[in-house]
């Protein structure tokens, strides 16, 4: 099931009625009500947004992220429940028992799968992706050899050309970059605490101040959807600025078209697929990711 995705970018109460979201607009007082069970993320924009802890409680009992955003109104932070799986403590148990040739296993095909996703779009944007085949053909194990850096500087030089840099805090569209992947990280770490995966052990990111490395790690191959989205809007609209109707674009990451073997699905139904292949990894179950294609 597809859930829904909110933006609260108005002054409103959100409270709680009968396991259902209440929306009241203190303009008016007008209210509309969203059934919790359907919500898959709320992103809260607005600093004049009050919200109860019953309500917190209930989204979290039903897995949904919840983002807040700061005063530039990017992401900032994100409530999540850390109780989405019935097996938690033997799923943590698989995690920090990972052998050190499984976590470069799983970091060589998560890098190989991003490299490849780059060439595909690269084509399809009427590029010259099969300049990355290189790359993607000759991860060696962990990425030793940095192959992701490589094949990075290549795929931004040509998707966006002009001497664009990917930097965070560099010239649009950067910033449009920044909101797509914050996004796409709250969803991956939903997926994984849906699969009963802790998001802080991480397999190649490691930071002591990052709560979800390991969503930074399986993010990587889902990046180029945001890449798609952000380079249309860029090119084609000429868009720079994060308004709305942009952030708005930038949220429809989640249900972009993604290849899954022979199937094509919605990104956050493919999520769970890759976390769900990643703890059956971790548990020697099999040792191969379940990885999107872009389409």
């Amino acid at each position: 099931m597809i859930k829904q995705s909110l933006m609260i970018t108005s002054p409103v109460y959100l409270s709680l009625k009968n396991h259902q979201l209440v929306i009241t607009f203190k303009d008016n007082d007008d209210s509309v009500t969203r059934p919790i069970e359907d919500i898959g993320f709320v992103v809260i924009e607005h600093p004049q947004v009050s919200i109860s802890v019953p309500v917190l409680n209930e989204l979290a009992d039903n897995n949904v992220s919840v983002i807040f955003c700061d005063s530039k109104k990017m992401p900032k932070t994100m409530l999540m429940t850390l109780e989405g799986n019935t097996t938690l403590q033997e799923s943590y148990k698989y995690q920090i028992d990972a052998s050190a040739p499984t976590k470069k296993n799983i970091w060589k095909q998560l890098v190989e799968s991003k490299i490849r996703n780059q060439s595909l779009l690269l084509n399809k944007e009427g590029k010259n992706g099969d300049v990355l085949k290189q790359y993607y053909m000759n991860v060696k194990s962990g990425d030793s050899d940095n192959r992701e850096g490589a094949a990075a500087r290549e795929y931004w030089g040509q998707l966006f050309e002009d001497g664009f840099k990917r930097d965070h805090n560099g010239l649009p569209p950067n910033n449009l970059l920044n909101y797509g992947y914050t996004i796409l990280r709250a969803a991956v770490a939903r997926a994984l605490v849906g699969s009963g995966l802790y998001p802080a052990f991480g397999v190649f990111h490691r930071n002591r101040y990052n709560a979800f490395p390991l969503a930074d790690d399986v993010m990587e191959p889902y990046r180029p959807f945001v890449d798609e989205i952000v380079y249309h809007l860029f090119y084609d609209g000429a868009i720079n600025e994060l308004d709305n109707q942009t952030k708005g674009k930038l949220l429809r990451v989640l249900f972009s078209d993604v290849k899954m073997g022979r199937v094509t699905r919605p990104l956050e139904n493919a999520l769970s697929l890759t976390t769900a292949s990643l703890l059956k990894v971790f548990k020697g179950e099999t040792d191969r990711l379940s990885l999107p294609m872009v389409t």
